[in-house]
């Protein structure tokens, strides 16, 4: 099997899913693997009892990436994958796990998935989308109260204490090592047809989109 492998990154609220929603749009979901690095977030019972108001969720450190990578090779390897389920609202790993099968094209999602070179070294396209800081704050407060239950104060102390500085200490640097970077994010209607052309130019099926 000829294998493409994808990472799609940018900062927190910049619309990375939906890039990645649009561009399966385009493709046969079929032949798709979409991993999350969120659901690689280390449980809160790893940090030897210290409250989660004092944890820095936005360091790379936060994440198990040697697991993600171990995944990756994993799937490029043609063998199926576990991929953990974190609960947002309690910092907490379930139990229960996701089968990723092996793709022809697999999608790597996550905010700091070019900050690790042997991360980085497995990925064929990688793609920053970035976005406006306001929009992305915005994004952020309206995700983190709907769907994770958390209040604006919180949103905004652990945004000014932990999100914005990572962001300018990781996230923006990791932008370098970007093939391709989309402003606007799902927006960009002409970006996203150029990646999915790019897509099926390297799995040898032309450019039409």
């Amino acid at each position: 099997m000829k294998q493409l492998v994808i990472g799609i990154a940018g900062g927190t609220g910049s619309g990375k899913t939906t890039v990645t929603n649009k561009v399966l749009e385009k493709l046969d979901r079929d032949r798709v693997a979409v991993i999350q690095h969120d659901s690689y977030y280390r449980d809160i019972g790893s940090y030897g009892g210290t409250p989660p108001d004092s944890i820095n969720f936005d360091h790379p450190d936060s994440l198990e990436t040697d697991l993600l990578i171990r995944h990756i090779q994993a799937l490029r390897s043609g063998r199926a994958v576990e991929q953990p389920t974190y609960n947002f609202t309690n910092h907490r790993r379930l139990d229960a796990t996701q089968r990723i099968d092996p793709r022809e094209i697999i999608i790597i999602d996550g905010i700091l998935i070019f900050v690790d070179k042997r991360l980085r070294e497995l990925m064929d396209i990688r793609i920053f989308v970035d976005a406006d800081a306001d929009e992305r704050l915005l994004r952020r407060i309206r995700r983190d109260m709907l769907e994770r239950g958390r209040s604006l104060e919180s949103v905004m102390q652990q945004y000014m204490r932990t999100v914005k500085p990572m962001h300018l200490e990781f996230v923006e640097p990791s932008k370098h090592w970007a093939d391709i970077i989309i402003p606007r994010g799902a927006e960009n209607t002409v970006a996203i047809d150029m990646v999915v052309a790019k897509i099926r130019l390297l799995l040898g099926e032309g450019a039409m989109v």
